[in-house]
């Protein structure tokens, strides 16, 4: 017999795939806003006279956000954004 720990604790087991699972597409919006904003606000101006060029790391992370790695790229973004001083956009 199973005791209701048991039982409690195969449920969990059960059901973690779908919970991690369900986070990573606010992961993927997230990531995909923070790079929106990026190429945007500081993007767009990188490389011109008068300004530095474009970081390769950042780079690295928008391009991760498209291929489905979200998790790697979302830190870099969001340091970008706020050593520009940058708002992050909101998580849901």
């Amino acid at each position: 017999m199973m005791t209701t720990l048991s039982k409690y604790l195969a449920c969990v087991i059960v059901l973690l795939p779908g919970v991690a699972s369900a986070q990573q597409p606010s992961d993927t919006a997230y990531c995909s806003a923070l790079a929106q904003k990026y190429q945007r606000y500081i993007g767009q101006n990188e490389g011109k006279r008068g300004t530095r060029n474009p970081d390769a790391s950042v780079t690295k992370a928008v391009g991760q956000c498209t291929s489905g790695q979200a998790a790697n790229a979302i830190p870099v973004l969001e340091k970008a954004l706020q050593d520009a001083k940058l708002d992050l956009p909101p998580r849901t």
